[in-house]
């Protein structure tokens, strides 16, 4: 079941690999989750020290919120891997061109996971081609419902 997704990224990136990754998260973000109040469109993931850490990924805390804990919403998130992946990841990210991007967060036996892609920026050319796709697939759809429903009449 997904909570949130980075439909940026799709348009931003060329995916090449796909991970899940557990999260270290906190109470008062956890119920922020269920609750909806999470944004994964600014977030991307860094390696550091031999770990992975989303960065951006905002969790606007609830008003009802426990009064001594200090919510803060653009907090550093510790993603969760096996070292062996890490290591494979680090290699990759340090070829040219290639950076780790937050696809979703989604349940996984009660846990929040997170999806993130090794990925390549797109140059402006190829976004240009990824508009052109999108805009043909919907005037196809269009002519096919517009073709069956005059069909239909005659």
């Amino acid at each position: 079941m997904s909570i949130a997704e980075n439909r940026k990224a799709h348009y931003n990136y060329l995916i090449e690999e796909r991970f899940e990754a557990g999260i270290v998260l906190s109470g008062w973000e956890v119920k922020a989750i269920r609750a909806g109040q999470v944004q994964l469109t600014d977030g991307y993931v860094v390696i550091k020290d031999g770990e992975l850490y989303l960065i951006g990924c905002r969790i606007n805390a609830l008003r009802t919120a426990s009064t001594h804990v200090r919510p803060e919403a653009d907090r550093t998130k510790k993603l969760l891997m096996h070292k062996d992946q890490i290591r494979r990841l680090i290699g990759k990210v340090e070829q040219k061109g290639y950076t780790l991007v937050p696809l979703n967060l989604h349940y996984k036996g009660g846990l929040v996971k997170a999806e993130i892609a090794l990925a390549k920026g797109k140059q402006m050319h190829d976004k240009r081609e990824t508009e052109k796709k999108r805009d043909w697939e919907r005037e196809k759809g269009r002519l096919m419902r517009h073709k069956v429903s005059s069909g239909t009449k005659g």
